[in-house]
């Protein structure tokens, strides 16, 4: 049985309609355990106690979408990066806006107090701050400001779900990646799951069951490989 931490934090870790949790975090770590035969049980943890369960063995892999630093991988292993995101620019679906510099001069928007407002400032827009995505979302489509900068598996999911008429720039502001975090001292599983994560990429499930949630597949081209 593979027990696996995580906590809700859509389009990560989520209620499906029905109730049963869902999101990209247990649809990778579920597609991981199948192909290991292992059964897989997700424990709902709060982030601050996540590690510390981990140390204690109260559970196998936290399946968290953790960004990979090198401070926390000193804690921890990492098996290969599973998911990139970062910040991304996002505008309407014919906005004259095509790469990150177009934003100067411009009206841009970001959550108050992140590093999307800061982003924004440092290419030269001039930043609105709001307290919820979803408000930027709508002062976006609404024609209130001409851009937005978010999280781009946030963003991904958000224009999946809302239907409005937007679209993320190719080109990010800031790259991230994240891993499912192992309890040092465990090879043979962190290679196990590294090998049936790149079964599953490669063979197009990763991309089937993420572009459902998010529009596209976050996959990393180049993951930050485990520790040894």
């Amino acid at each position: 049985m593979a027990s696996s931490a995580h906590r809700r934090y859509p389009p990560f870790s989520m209620r499906a309609p029905y109730g049963q949790l869902d999101g990209l975090e247990i649809r990778v770590m579920g597609e991981i355990a199948k192909r290991l035969g292992l059964e897989y049980e997700p424990v709902l943890v709060r982030w601050e106690s996540v590690l510390i369960g981990l140390e204690a063995d109260q559970y196998d892999i936290i399946s968290v979408a953790m960004d990979i630093t090198p401070e926390r991988q000193q804690k921890v292993t990492f098996a290969d990066g599973w998911l990139e995101s970062g910040g991304r620019v996002v505008v309407l679906d014919d906005s004259d806006i095509k790469v990150p510099a177009d934003v100067n001069g411009r009206n841009v928007g970001g959550l108050v107090a992140s590093n999307w407002t800061k982003i924004g400032e440092e290419l030269g827009g001039n930043v609105k701050a709001y307290k919820a995505e979803s408000d930027a979302m709508q002062d976006l489509a609404n024609g209130n400001v001409d851009a937005i900068i978010t999280d781009a598996v946030a963003a991904g999911h958000a224009i999946k779900t809302s239907n409005l008429p937007l679209v993320m720039l190719e080109e990010p502001v800031s790259t991230v990646q994240k891993g499912f975090a192992i309890k040092m001292g465990k090879p043979n599983l962190t290679a196990a799951v590294n090998k049936a994560l790149a079964d599953i990429i490669a063979d197009g499930t990763y991309a089937r069951l993420t572009s459902e949630l998010v529009g596209y597949s976050p996959a990393p081209v180049e993951p930050i490989r485990s520790l040894p």
